[in-house]
């Protein structure tokens, strides 16, 4: 405990650091953690497609009940060559995002200071959008297979699931949100294209969107939002999609606001009967693994979304604003952003900063 006399943590978090450099920006967030919430009582799970290719499974049959009992789980990238990535999605992050009723998969894409859109002449005014995808059914289901394996008439069906429960709960916690923010919702559908599940994503939405007069609302169709997305952001507020169109969106509003490096995300079971699971938009990039060289911002900030879910307010707002300052600062930066620096120089400056603006967030204003 420093001179600001604040509170240890004293939280369970789970760390699933993963493959690539899942492990290198891991580390990294668990420093900056550390470093504004003193107490943290960390366990390490090595789970990941090495964990596969020595096992034959990405996790053990008991992994959810072995997370169960902690407060928050913080995942690094899975994802590695040889082994196939509907392996390593379906063996780990799927099933744990079902065993805990994370329905939620919540990516604010924001410009930082310091950093540059793809598109010209946008500010961060322009470029702070918040979308809500739904997380656990929709297009990403096992439901369908391969038929006639090997003849002329072989095909494969792939079902999508919408049910009205995963359909009205992932739409209310879209309008909750655009209800605290600026007021603006939009929706992707596709619903001149897809016959049955897009009119009833449609239907339940306009349903909804009855209850909340206060939020203003939009239905584009999803190749209309990409367009939006570059063209017009600072028309776009809160996006609610399914688990497609909302992981599809996502990555393209995060590449014009300067990078996955920089995204976070939240799997979130809002319910919180069982633990919620933060992690960095990017892959793994397996080439570049171990080379020093990886932007932890991402992760650092899926941990800064992991205290707030715990409700450590102020250990949050400090790992965020200790990324702007130092992104802002500029004379750190991985090369990613136009800089020499490594993982742990980024890493180490940020958890500096952090740990000072803790002090000051908990420090009485009087003393400041």
């Amino acid at each position: 405990m420093r001179g600001g006399g604040r509170v240890t943590g004293g939280h369970r978090i789970a760390t699933i650091p993963g493959d690539g450099i899942g492990v290198d920006v891991t580390a990294e967030a668990v420093g900056v953690l550390d470093a504004v919430l003193p107490g943290i009582e960390w366990t390490e799970f090595d789970w990941s497609c090495e964990n596969y290719l020595r096992t034959g499974a990405m996790m053990p049959a008991d992994a959810p009940e072995l997370l169960a009992g902690f407060d928050a789980i913080l995942l690094g990238a899975v994802g590695f060559p040889g082994v196939p990535d509907h392996v390593s999605l379906w063996g780990l992050l799927i099933p744990l995002r079902r065993a805990f009723g994370q329905y939620v998969n919540l990516r604010p894409v924001r410009l930082l200071p310091g950093t540059e859109s793809a598109l010209r002449d946008r500010t961060a005014d322009d470029l702070d959008i918040l979308i809500v995808r739904e997380n656990s059914e929709g297009e990403y289901s096992a439901i369908g297979g391969m038929h006639n394996p090997g003849r002329p008439d072989e095909f494969v069906l792939q079902e999508s699931v919408f049910t009205r429960v995963g359909c009205e709960r992932i739409i209310r916690y879209a309008f909750e949100r655009a209800a605290e923010r600026n007021g603006r919702l939009c929706s992707a559908t596709k619903s001149n294209g897809l016959l049955h599940s897009m009119p009833y994503w449609d239907s339940i939405f306009e349903r909804i969107a009855a209850e909340y007069p206060q939020v203003s609302t939009r239905q584009l169709h999803v190749d209309a939002l990409a367009a939006e997305i570059v063209l017009h952001p600072d028309r776009l507020d809160v996006i609610v999609g399914s688990n497609l169109f909302g992981d599809i969106l996502s990555d393209l509003a995060a590449a014009v606001t300067g990078g996955l490096g920089l995204a976070p995300s939240g799997n979130i079971n809002p319910d919180r009967t069982a633990p919620s699971m933060f992690e960095a938009v990017h892959g793994s990039a397996p080439d570049i693994a171990g080379q020093g060289i990886a932007n932890p911002v991402a992760q650092i900030l899926a941990g800064a979304m992991l205290l707030e879910h715990l409700g450590e307010q102020h250990a949050a707002a400090a790992v965020d604003r200790a990324v702007c300052d130092v992104l802002r600062e500029g004379r750190i930066r991985t090369p990613d952003l136009g800089g020499t620096a490594t993982t742990g120089d980024l890493g180490s400056a940020i958890a500096h900063r952090a740990a000072e603006l803790a002090d000051l967030f908990e420090r009485p204003a009087s003393s400041r």
